[in-house]
């Protein structure tokens, strides 16, 4: 049993640090056991045809015909986009669906850029497609958002606003998973405890 309490606590930790880990941008878009791959000075493509330096990923140019270095843009065409989507079924999408004002991703990470709010419905185990399409179109229907408005700064603090909230909920899972360290941690001390004084 208190192998069991150590390993779920390893494991507990583990997730923690892989939240903290892809709350850098260039990780956006990998996929969890990418990460290893996207992690040293210089990268290669997957296909084998060349490499490229760490800054040049997901810079929004395609280095990589196979989209290696844009996990996280719509630059590369052969591009494929991980939604992490916790509390939900992760997945993948493909590289011409990021920042296209339409949400993907059921935690709203495909559209980072600003120009739409996606809320994140993974908890609720929900797909924010299915949820706020027909209302994303009708936006574009409408043009409740003109030209003028997006050149005056509505783009910039929207931006801001989407990027503090996506800086929140990885925050937010990260003391989540903290907290679940904690009570399991204390769980399995209390029971050790017992046991010894028995």
């Amino acid at each position: 049993m208190d192998s069991l309490c150590f390993h779920s606590v390893l494991l507990l930790l583990v997730s923690t640090a892989s939240c903290l880990s892809f709350s850098h941008p260039s990780f956006l878009g990998v996929h969890p056991l990418d990460a290893q791959y996207y992690s040293s000075e210089f990268i290669k493509c997957k296909d084998g045809s060349k490499s490229f330096s760490r800054d040049r990923l997901n810079d929004d140019f395609c280095d990589c015909s196979d989209g290696t270095d844009e996990p996280g843009t719509s630059a590369c065409s052969a591009g494929k986009f991980y939604c992490r989507n916790l509390g939900s079924k992760p997945q993948f999408i493909v590289s011409s669906h990021v920042n296209d004002r339409f949400c993907d991703c059921c935690d709203g990470s495909d559209e980072y850029d600003g120009t739409i709010r996606c809320p994140n419905t993974c908890v609720m185990g929900g797909n924010a497609e299915n949820m706020y399409g027909n209302y994303n179109s009708k936006v574009r229907d409408q043009s409740v958002f003109s030209e003028k408005e997006t050149e005056n700064g509505a783009k910039a603090e929207e931006s801001a606003h989407s990027l503090s909230g996506l800086k929140l909920a990885i925050i937010l899972q990260v003391v989540v998973v903290a907290f679940l360290v904690f009570l399991w941690s204390f769980r399995c001390y209390t029971r050790y405890r017992r046991r010894r004084s028995r």
